[in-house]
């Protein structure tokens, strides 16, 4: 296999993502081709900050903060105190080195960059090898917003997660203005591509990280001709990190690996669940696969790359 797609989001699939760059680097044809979530993406004191697509970013430069996988290892927030002293509210505690990367991602915006551009500009500074490609999946840079409907109104996911900790109740998840952005031109190239390709979704939140991804006009029919797998971000009948078990309950899924089947289930062929799980399924050609699907340290991210190398590429 020359080509590998996988969807990504924030947490889950970056630390898999550790795992597979070991996995293939020594395969010097493989080229890795990441779409990232873009709809979290916020403008913060001038600068856009692309959550999802930094943590696949210092995590493929070996730079990612471990304990809150956001962020970079052993940042400072010096800015960010100063600004606070100065009567700003940041909706996020940005740190130095962090702000860095979104100032010059937004200075290469503000030159006619595309968002593909400055992204595949940032991965060369981080030293992220060529054939590692990060794809956010539309180049219109904050125009998909995840909005949470809760009893207090409906809350960007970043005030919903960030400022209110995730503990209002969920009714509903929405992505504003997805209806009027595309996929960028390489995320469809990708897609597009020969039918061979495996297209493996990561263990990331069903609903508002892979969600958006699916939403974009012509990506589901795309995924129906290729062979998708997905690795299940549901261990028994929580999720591994984050609210994802709100948001699926409040779209109408069950909260275990057979909720994320449905999640996928008109194009999924395997659905890669953890050793102790079930997922039965009726009347649908999938192929569930058992494995240790958490991801504690770099060596269980590689152990599971190998398992995905080994049962499915």
């Amino acid at each position: 296999m020359d080509k590998m797609i996988i969807l990504s989001g924030g947490t889950g699939t970056p630390k898999l993502l550790v795992g597979l760059k070991r996995v293939f680097e020594e395969e010097e044809e493989e080229e890795l081709n990441i779409i990232v979530n873009t709809a979290e993406d916020v403008w913060i004191s001038g600068n856009l900050v692309c959550p999802d697509i930094d943590s696949v970013l210092y995590a493929l430069a070996g730079v990612i903060d471990e304990q809150k996988w956001w962020g970079i290892r052993d940042d400072g927030f010096v800015t960010h105190t100063a600004l606070k002293k100065l009567n700003h509210d940041e909706r996020l505690m940005l740190g130095d080195r962090d702000r860095a990367t979104h100032i010059t991602r937004s200075e290469l915006l503000r030159q006619g960059k595309r968002l593909t551009d400055a992204t595949t500009l940032l991965a060369r500074s981080f030293g992220i090898a060529a054939k590692i490609k990060i794809l956010p999946m539309t180049d219109d840079p904050g125009a998909v917003s995840t909005r949470i409907h809760t009893p207090e109104g409906e809350l960007h996911f970043q005030d919903f997660w960030v400022s209110k900790k995730g503990e209002p109740e969920v009714s509903d998840v929405s992505f504003d203005g997805i209806e009027d952005v595309k996929p960028s031109e390489e995320v469809m190239n990708v897609l597009e591509s020969g039918s061979e390709e495996v297209v493996l979704i990561g263990p990331s939140n069903p609903i508002t990280s892979i969600g958006p991804i699916l939403s974009l006009e012509g990506v589901r029919e795309q995924l129906k001709r290729k062979k998708v797998v997905a690795i299940s971000p549901i261990v028994g009948n929580e999720p591994v990190s984050g609210p994802a078990g709100k948001f699926m309950r409040a779209k109408g899924f069950e909260v275990s690996p057979y909720g994320v089947f449905k999640c996928y289930e008109d194009f999924l062929d395997v659905l890669i669940i953890d050793t102790g799980d079930e997922c039965r399924v009726e009347d649908k050609e999938l192929k569930v696969l058992k494995t240790d699907i958490m991801i504690r340290n770099d060596t269980d991210s590689e152990k599971l790359g190998m398992f995905l190398q080994d049962s499915l590429l």
